[in-house]
């Protein structure tokens, strides 16, 4: 397990910090184990409370604003979702030199996804698929349009296309630099022409959850919004193989262009995070660059493992 002090900016955010806030905001549950996650994530910073609660802590400003939307969306789609998603029990706010309101959710079982903790990759792939459509058929009356709140998810690609070519010109020669332009161009010759749907923003293989080999949730929806659903199909290229990613895309239903978006939106965020490689894990690294080959074979319409 990682150390239990997270820093937040300049700010310490550890076990000791979430007990004082629990006590001070929700004395009920004073008596409770607080115990930071070894696999927190990036937006926010996480502890289990007791044995069937999670509290997460943002990590900065530009992620404090997801609470807020957690808090008043995940109940809507819940219950229109066939797998569990995040329930929230609680909304902190403020105190002890914590600058942003934090949340307090039901504990959800399972670990994160990786290959190797799922039985059967297909099986997941349709799975998951099943989990977008349900969500595309949400109403989205009153969701919130992409924006920079949610980091334009569900927006247009354009937003990210001097930052994608800067990427792109930092990796050469180790890339293709024609080719994967060509991908990134590609992905932004159209636009979604049909009604906003719901989209969960950000199905990175962090925010999907396995038990005894399956999908078990999906998690963090920090990100969501209506608008594009091209960005939720990043999990093509981020996670499934050649066989498991031609079972997704029979399954989520979506047509030759948006599948190109959702290209581009794996592509993005696989070149920006390559190009950051100092900051990133041996296998964040090794990720992206797998990611940027699958995208790039699955745009020449060629397997790729």
């Amino acid at each position: 397990m990682k150390s239990c002090r997270r820093s937040v900016g300049e700010f310490s955010v550890d076990a000791g910090l979430v007990r004082q806030l629990i006590q001070a905001q929700f004395p009920a549950w004073s008596a409770l184990t607080v115990q930071p996650l070894a696999e927190s994530g990036w937006d926010n910073r996480t502890f289990k409370l007791g044995e069937d609660m999670l509290v997460r802590m943002p990590s900065g400003p530009a992620y404090a604003a997801q609470v807020e939307r957690e808090h008043r969306w995940l109940p809507v789609l819940a219950p229109r979702l066939t797998q569990p998603i995040p329930e929230p029990l609680a909304r902190g706010e403020p105190a002890f030199g914590f600058a942003w309101p934090w949340s307090v959710y039901r504990w959800l079982p399972g670990v994160r996804a990786r290959p190797e903790r799922i039985t059967d990759l297909e099986l997941f792939a349709r799975d998951l698929a099943a989990f977008l459509c349900l969500l595309r058929d949400v109403p989205a009356n009153g969701g919130p349009a992409a924006g920079a709140h949610n980091f334009f998810r569900g927006g247009s690609l354009a937003v990210y296309d001097s930052e994608t070519r800067r990427a792109i010109d930092a990796l050469a020669p180790r890339v293709n630099a024609r080719a994967v332009t060509d991908v990134w161009e590609t992905a932004l010759a159209s636009r979604w022409t049909a009604g906003p749907v719901w989209v969960h923003g950000d199905v990175g293989v962090d925010n999907l959850l396995v038990e005894h080999g399956r999908l078990c949730g999906v998690i963090d929806f920090g990100q969501c919004g209506i608008g594009d659903p091209a960005c939720d199909l990043v999990p093509a290229w981020t996670l499934f193989d050649a066989a498991s990613r031609a079972a997704f895309r029979g399954a989520v239903q979506m047509d030759s262009a948006t599948w190109a978006r959702g290209r581009g939106w794996a592509l993005w965020k696989a070149l920006i995070v390559a190009a950051q490689h100092t900051t990133s894990t041996a296998w964040e690294a090794g990720r992206c660059w797998a990611t940027i080959e699958s995208v790039w074979a699955d745009h020449l319409g060629r397997a790729c493992p």
